[in-house]
């Protein structure tokens, strides 16, 4: 008996011991994994990025900045050296609680990216702050405020530029970031045919717009086709064939814009229209995009009409201003060499609504860029020289032209 107990004692012995030691390396393990589910890690598009050991939320986080110098040559006037951080941004993305329920914020910093001061009110910093919620992989659910579904080339971040800005017809007819519902819904294929639809319904008013008058709203629709299949690696979202497409890759979109009872002269952007007057705006936009082996071929078509065009000041009509209505065309072609040096050719045509010609004029520009990609879309540097030629409504024609150099760093 006493042999028995002896033995059993041994045997209790040995299995605790086990026990522990199997407890230890668990905890040891335990905290190891912790340690790489902590660990940041980065991925190109989303930036560094952190996940919970729990999975139950992530944050991504990127910044980018455009440093950039000019030499303009305006006629009539002296000409100027410019340089300035023409872009500095920080962004936040990820998902809290599941993956299905996502969150994005862009922040910006640069003096000419801020929006105009206003005495009495916050600067304008905030370019995104969108909820998502993604019940499948095909629909995606927003509200916040973000950018429309308007032009491919405003639709696309600026820093996925081949050029160090977008066009003029861009900056003049384009809609951008407003705040209210986003809806998507995509059908994606490398090899077969693909769609993405999208919707929204936003205030009309631009982003962080406070002062709310009326029920008028903003309605945009777009469809965007990929007959020959998805472009590789999101392709169509950037400019240039970085990735030789070894295949022909084409998208054709349509979108349009109805925007209720507008307060600014350009819809989302402009000035207040004077007097407190509103007008209905309708924007048309039309794009194209061809990849394969290192061409990219776009085109793009902006059109915006309204109701009312001229706004007066009824105590003095000195003080006046319209909605810059008319149309224009881009045309946009080039070639990225293996050695990730891309050589970029503009031509955009503007021509203003009739009402307005008086007091602005139609332009031609174009563009001749040169781009060195050292990594990707997120370091590069890029060169260009614009000729611009103005025609004003008494004949009068202006010559200008810019050199300009820009260094784009981010993650």
């Amino acid at each position: 008996m006493r042999q028995f107990l002896i033995l059993i004692l041994i045997v209790f012995s040995i299995s605790s011991y086990a026990q522990v030691k199997d407890s230890t390396e668990s905890k040891k393990k335990t905290v190891q994994d912790f340690k790489n589910m902590m660990s940041p890690y980065y991925s190109y598009g989303n930036g560094l990025g952190i996940t919970s050991p729990d999975s139950l939320y992530q944050v991504n986080i990127r910044f980018r900045m455009q440093n950039r110098i000019s030499y303009n040559h305006n006629d009539g006037e002296e000409d100027n050296i410019d340089g300035q951080i023409r872009r500095l941004r920080l962004r936040f993305d990820g998902y809290i609680g599941d993956p299905k329920f996502g969150y994005s914020m862009q922040l910006s910093f640069a003096a000419g990216d801020v929006g105009k001061a206003e005495e009495g009110k916050n600067t304008n910093i905030i370019r995104d702050a969108m909820i998502f919620y993604y019940p499948n992989k095909h629909w995606s659910l927003g509200f916040g405020q973000t950018k429309l579904p308007g032009n491919r080339q405003r639709v696309n971040s600026s820093g996925a530029l081949q050029l160090t800005d977008r066009s003029i017809n861009n900056a003049d007819f384009n809609i951008d970031r407003d705040f209210g519902f986003q809806v998507l819904y995509n059908k994606r294929n490398q090899e077969k045919f693909s769609y993405i639809l999208r919707g929204a319904i936003s205030t009309g008013e631009g982003r962080n717009w406070t002062n709310f008058k009326d029920t008028g709203l903003a309605y945009t629709g777009k469809v965007e086709l990929f007959p020959l299949g998805e472009f590789t690696k999101g392709g169509s979202n950037y400019e240039g064939d970085l990735v030789h497409e070894q295949t022909p890759k084409l998208m054709l979109s349509g979108a349009y814009s109805y925007n209720d009872r507008a307060h600014r002269t350009a819809g989302m952007l402009g000035d207040d229209i004077v007097g407190g007057g509103t007008a209905n705006i309708k924007s048309l936009f039309l794009d194209a995009m061809l990849k394969y082996r290192g061409w990219n071929l776009m085109y793009s078509y902006m059109n915006r009409n309204s109701d009312n065009v001229l706004f007066y000041n009824p105590t003095d009509i000195s003080d006046f201003n319209y909605i810059y209505n008319g149309e224009g065309m881009d045309f946009q072609g080039s070639y990225t060499f293996p050695k990730h040096w891309e050589v970029i050719g503009r031509y955009s045509t503007q021509t203003v609504d009739k009402d307005i010609f008086e007091f602005t004029p139609n332009t031609n520009q174009y563009t001749l860029g040169l781009t060195k990609y050292i990594w990707e879309h997120a370091f590069k540097l890029q060169a260009e020289f614009t000729y611009e030629q103005q025609k004003f409504y008494n004949l009068e024609k202006k010559n200008n032209w810019y050199a300009r150099f820009q260094i784009e760093i981010g993650i």
